[in-house]
Formats: C-alpha cells, structure tokens, sequence
C-alpha cells in the first residue's frame, strides 16, 4: 500500500509546486492524477519516487518511508517510467535486464534471468527480445519500459504519460497491460494521464491537482461535470454508453 501525507514542494523562488499531498493506494489499484498543465502531476510523481526531494511529508510503502531510503532500497520498493523514453543501443532483452540492477550484486543470476524471461512472454515481447530498443515503434518502446519496471519487481508503479505520443491502438493497448499487471501483482499504481475517458476506462481512482494542492480524490463518482468543469475551466457533461461513463466537453 502506497500512503502520502502532508506532501510538499517548491523552488527556492518560494513558488509551491505542491502544498499538502495526501492520498493512498491500495494494492491492486490503479489512480489517475489529473489536472491542467503545469499544476505539478509530473513533479508529484518524482517526489514520489524520491528523484526530487520534497521539502516536507512523508511516501510511505508498505509502511516504511522511501524518502529516507537509499536509491538502492528505494528501486526495490517503486520503479517509475517516465513520461518520454530514448531509445538506446542496446537489446530489449538486455533493456528488461537492467530492472535486476538493484538485485544483481557482480552477476545477474539464474533468478534475474528467468524473471525477465517471465515478463517478456507476459508482455508477449518474443518476436522482438534481440531486436535493439532504438529500432523500435512508440508503443514498442513504451512496452519495454513498463517491462523494465516490472523486472525490478516494484510494490509501487509510477507512470508519467504513459500514453502519450501513441495512436490509439498503442494506447489501448499499454493501459490494458498496465490495469492487468496492477491486479495480478496485486501493486499500487500512480499514473498521470490527460485523457479523462481513457482514465475512466482503465483506472480505479481519480486525483484532480488544483492550485498546487488536491482538489478532490476519490472513486468515479468524483467525475462529475461540476469537478471536471472546476479543474479545466471547461463546461463538460458525462454521459453513459454501453455501462461506460465519458466526458463530453460542451465548447
């Protein structure tokens, strides 16, 4: 289980970035930060994993704050994929293998190697585990990276935009992989995402950032026209197709 409290940061401008975080994840569940650009979901999602330091609050994982572990300890507790990945000179298989770094001490052993076999074909990536990552296509590559994580065997995932620059098909189909692994692995999952329905499509919870600070979190029933209206200064209304509630923007 994944809690933050009290969570805060800013730059030495004095301009809050993030005042008052508080929140939980429970095992098995995927949560949607949204809000307007710039109002710190990417900066959140860093502090989380420590790779900013927040200035005050506590990340607590299973009940031990990660932001007073090492970055050793904290890789075997949260793995994080940021928003853009660059492709390198190296195979998809080795790429998956760096997520046994935190394990592997002078070698990787036969258990690194077989966990990573494991994900490859969980994540169907055969046909392409000896291909190199800078020869791939978006979604490829964004599928390598949450395949890396997983390899780190992680009790938190952070995803920054995980979808984005990807046609739909791509899209679809790396949220149905991220909600699948969230409930087989039973592991709490943040991720910042811009699409409202895709987020109603496939996460559990919802976390509106306004002014710095939470504005409402909470189960579907927060994605009212009323909150959404608040958060983007845009009229919308939710309707329902099919048992599956959108967002219909009004302009």
């Amino acid at each position: 289980m994944l809690k933050i409290d009290a969570l805060g940061f800013g730059y030495r401008s004095n301009r809050k970035i993030l005042d008052d975080i508080k929140f939980d994840v429970s095992n098995g569940e995927c949560v949607a930060i949204l809000g307007n650009n710039g109002a710190g979901k990417s900066t959140m999602l860093k502090c989380l994993n420590k790779i900013i330091s927040p200035q005050i609050g506590t990340v607590v994982v299973n009940e031990v704050d990660i932001l007073k572990l090492n970055r050793l300890e904290i890789a075997k507790n949260t793995a994080y994929v940021a928003q853009k990945s660059e492709g390198s000179r190296i195979t998809v298989y080795d790429a998956i293998l760096l997520g046994r770094k935190p394990y592997i001490k002078l070698a990787p052993k036969i258990e690194d190697y077989n966990i990573v076999d494991n994900i490859i074909e969980r994540l169907n990536l055969e046909n392409y585990s000896l291909r190199m990552i800078d020869e791939l296509s978006g979604g490829e590559l964004q599928k390598v990276m949450i395949a890396r994580a997983l390899a780190q065997e992680p009790k938190v995932l952070l995803l920054d935009e995980p979808t984005s620059c990807l046609d739909l098909k791509n899209q679809l189909e790396v949220l149905k992989l991220i909600q699948n692994v969230t409930k087989e692995k039973q592991i709490a999952v943040v991720i910042v995402i811009h699409d409202l329905n895709l987020a109603l499509r496939y996460c559990d919870k919802f976390l509106f950032l306004k002014d710095n600070s939470v504005y409402c979190y909470g189960g579907v029933d927060i994605m009212t026209p009323e909150n959404i209206g608040a958060v983007y200064q845009v009229p919308v209304t939710v309707e329902k197709y099919k048992n599956q509630r959108i967002v219909i923007p009004l302009t």
